[in-house]
């Protein structure tokens, strides 16, 4: 197994489980609402991206096919679409909602009323963990070449799917972006709604 396949691993199940440990420890000081997010958006992304992605259900490819044998091992192909959703969910979805918190002076406003400083914050934070997941860790899954499969959140799968540009000849797809470019805006309005009714 090489260093790179250890910090691949490392990084999913990490990303994963970490917020899940966290809220257990932490959960007298988290809103009430936060875990209807959570569940809300592992079903978002397991529904809308992952699962045709791991198992390339419409004109992909599955991810074990796209992948080294030691990650194969490592995170399993029917658990893969678990451990990218449960990190989508909670690292990515929380994570996010946090920072845009965070840095928008820990205004519990912001989630009662549509904000667009705080969504542009949230949005950054989805678009460029994507790009850092798509050229850093899964660029061998995803790179030119390895087809992923059409999916609700990638509505123009390989039919359309152009380069957007590469860096040190790791290149980014239209495809790979878009769930999370459909996901943000649904996931600051689920937060609206579900804290509103909170």
């Amino acid at each position: 197994m090489t260093l790179e396949e250890i910090r691949v691993i490392t990084i999913v199940y990490v990303s994963a489980l970490a917020p899940l440990i966290i809220y257990f420890y932490k959960k007298d000081k988290i809103p009430l609402w936060v875990p209807s997010i959570y569940l809300g958006s592992f079903l978002a992304c397991s529904l809308g991206w992952e699962l045709w992605f791991t198992y390339g259900w419409l004109d992909g490819d599955p991810v074990n096919l796209r992948r080294s044998e030691s990650l194969n091992q490592w995170i399993p192909l029917h658990i893969n679409w678990l451990l990218n959703s449960m990190a989508d969910a909670g690292t990515i979805s929380l994570g996010g909602l946090w920072l845009m918190w965070k840095y928008s002076g820990k205004n519990n406003q912001v989630f009662h009323a549509w904000n667009w400083p705080a969504f542009g914050i949230l949005f950054i934070w989805c678009i460029a963990q994507n790009i850092f997941v798509e050229l850093f860790l899964y660029h061998d899954q995803l790179s030119i070449g390895k087809e992923l499969s059409w999916a609700p959140f990638a509505p123009t799968g390989q039919f359309f799917n152009p380069l957007l540009f590469e860096f040190n000849e790791r290149s980014v797809m239209l495809q790979t972006q878009l769930p999370w470019l459909i996901m943000a805006p649904i996931l600051y309005k689920a937060a609206i709604y579900i804290a509103r009714k909170s």
